[in-house]
């Protein structure tokens, strides 16, 4: 009997399931604490808590996870330096703070316009190389002709030994601003995926555990762990995605919405007929544009480790995570007894950072290049969680917030506060950690909010559910403008919201928000056995699937009859014939397809290929087609119900 192994790593909780490859049905499932910055302690914890026997004949393990998507979100991306060459527009904002414009770049055709200036490109990579954990290139209309990247990449590499990410390899469409900004997030990620897949691969290989490794993309299907580790851009969402493809699973629903709530963030999602509803843009994540193929989704950062925070007696949810007081109990001995006799900090002196329930902790990342002010606050913050007071005292001055918030961008701090999973604690709707710890907090809260610690949590847990609300709805009235929505959500009127698709809810403690949400909306709202893992069983539930473009165009229009390029993914190919050129091309895309497969552990008849050929020329052309666009798409099924 063989099984499959899923494991999705959030930014709270990772979790793993066992599915029986003969059934499909799920044998075994467990969770455990994410751990930072190392999640390799996290991954062993969840896979003990699985039954060993079944261990044994695991043959596949996938796995899908949210920290690319979250450190995006937070803005706690590794640096990257971003090398732009040709025309690229001067104009519209970037996200690097090492940038280079260099001359270089292509023409529609894959001509070179101008030559290469490796000699800036050496300069520039040795200034900043020791600021940045990657580089990031993209050359006018390398979709056409890659040579200019790849030269710049051999040298950076060469340089630095870092590693550097071409935007030719993540996107085949054309737009050198957006696949310049794609090239930048994938290789800001690269540290972090590479981090989180070594831990895996470590895991299972001590375990003797002899499986194929795959990774579930942001459109819902699986790719092999060499292109994740390659291309990690590609995963920024493979968490939505697997709890859509899980939801659909656990449910039964062919056709439904997926609210999934998280530790850091919660992801609204659709699926139709059994097949992910997906953008028609590229995915934006944290306010960026990609050319990235994804689920269409509406995300908010508010999730169960949100932090919830007042100034003037107005609450706050989020949008950073912490860790909730309850955890911190738990995983500090004194923490609690500190929270109790930390002193309330002036009203006038509150915001995000200064709060009666925050604390501070060292997270375990090593410190690069810091401030004066930054490396002097790190250096009193230890193992242990300080207040600001506390924080004060040791340093013998005041501080500013925002050293300590660029302290928590840089990862060098973990904050602690208090969340909605502290709430849910009082409440005792979700018990597993320190509720007194959570009830301290709420007092203290509730004081500065002048309301009882009950009423205050009500209040938070009611956010929480307006919020789901809001971004459910919104998702599905994408032409109604959200501020109706919200309107309507918070008037007092005789009416309300009915959806005619069911609403799958995943996550945690996500139970104790359905009575809220039902209030809100006339739906049908499910909450599947194992919704609390539904990501892990997503994750192993996934297609391979593989979409290869092509283009074939006259190398010159003033002979249209000979001489065809064919732009491929990597390559650039001319042929004299029409003929020879769409044979060529139609094969390359078969065998790039089947290649793919291949690394997923699919081939033969668990593959079906299918060949879109779409061609444009003007009226009265009797010439071979001015443009011909090919996409083969491969979709692979392994053994498990779906």
């Amino acid at each position: 009997m063989h099984y499959s192994l899923g494991i999705d790593a959030g930014g709270t909780y990772t979790d793993a399931v066992l599915i029986r490859d003969s059934d499909g049905e799920i044998i075994d499932s467990n969770k455990a604490l994410t751990t930072y910055p190392d999640p390799l302690a996290g991954i062993k914890n969840v896979i003990d808590g699985l039954n060993p026997e079944y261990l044994e004949n695991v043959k596949l393990v996938s796995v899908s996870t949210t920290l690319s998507t979250n450190t995006i979100l937070e803005g706690t991306g590794f640096p990257v330096a971003l090398i732009l060459i040709g025309d690229h527009p001067l104009e519209k904002e970037l996200p690097a703070e090492h940038v280079l414009f260099t001359a270089g770049g292509h023409n529609h055709n894959g001509e070179e316009v101008a030559a290469l200036d490796l000699e800036a490109i050496e300069k520039f990579a040795m200034q900043v190389k020791d600021k940045v954990s990657a580089f990031a290139i993209s050359s006018y209309f390398s979709t056409r002709n890659p040579e200019h990247e790849l030269k710049a990449r051999d040298l950076v590499l060469e340089l630095t030994g870092l590693p550097a990410v071409c935007g030719h390899e993540l996107s085949q469409e054309l737009g050198a601003y957006e696949r310049a900004v794609t090239a930048f997030l994938n290789a800001q990620l690269i540290p972090i995926t590479r981090q989180f897949v070594q831990s895996i691969i470590s895991d299972i290989m001590k375990r003797g555990i002899n499986a194929r490794l795959l990774m579930l993309k942001c459109d819902g299907s699986v790719l092999g762990i060499r292109d994740a580790l390659n291309k990690p851009i590609e995963t920024i969402f493979s968490g939505p995605a697997a709890s859509l493809v899980g939801a659909s699973y656990l449910s039964g629903f062919k056709t439904c919405a997926v609210v999934d709530v998280g530790g850091t963030s919660t992801d609204i999602s659709s699926i139709c007929m059994g097949v992910p509803d997906l953008s028609d843009e590229g995915a934006i994540v944290g306010g960026w544009k990609t050319r990235v193929r994804a689920i269409r989704m509406e995300t908010t950062a508010t999730g169960g480790d949100s932090h919830i925070w007042t100034v003037d007696r107005e609450l706050f949810l989020g949008p950073r995570r912490v860790m909730p007081l309850a955890v911190a109990a738990v995983e500090y001995p004194d923490f609690l007894n500190n929270l109790k006799r930390t002193i309330m900090p002036p009203r006038e002196d509150l915001d995000e950072n200064i709060q009666p329930t925050k604390f501070f902790v060292r997270s375990g990342y090593q410190a690069g290049e810091l401030s004066r002010a930054e490396a002097e606050i790190l250096e009193v913050i230890g193992e242990k969680p300080v207040s600001v007071p506390e924080i004060k005292t040791l340093i013998r001055k005041d501080l500013h917030p925002l050293t300590l918030d660029s302290l928590i961008r840089k990862r060098l701090v973990q904050a602690i506060g208090f969340t909605p999973t502290d709430a849910l604690h009082v409440l005792g709707e979700y018990t597993s950690w320190n509720a007194d710890a959570s009830r301290v907090g709420a007092e203290r809260l509730a004081r500065l909010m002048r309301m009882a610690p009950g009423e205050f949590c009500i209040a938070v847990k009611k956010r929480v559910a307006r919020n789901m609300a809001l971004h459910l709805l919104s998702y599905i009235l994408p032409d109604i403008p959200r501020a109706s929505i919200e309107k309507i959500l918070d008037g007092n009127y005789p009416a309300r919201f009915k959806l005619d698709i069911p609403v799958v809810l995943l996550g945690g403690p996500v139970r104790a928000h359905r009575k809220e949400l039902e209030e809100l909306i006339d739906a049908e709202i499910l909450v599947p056995e194992y919704a609390e893992v539904g990501n892990a069983v997503g994750a192993l539930v996934g297609k391979g699937i593989k979409r290869v473009e092509i283009l074939i165009r006259p190398a010159s229009l003033m002979s249209p009859e000979q001489d065809f390029l064919v732009f491929a993914p990597d390559s650039r190919l001319k042929f004299e014939t029409y003929t020879e050129a769409l044979g060529t091309a139609t094969e390359l895309g078969k065998k790039l397809v089947m290649d793919y497969m291949q690394d997923c552990g699919l081939s033969g008849n668990q593959v079906e290929i299918s060949v879109e050929r779409k061609t444009i020329s003007p009226e009265g052309w009797n010439h071979p087609p001015m443009e011909t666009n090919l996409l083969i798409m491969g979709i692979g099924m392994r053994g498990l119900r779906v």
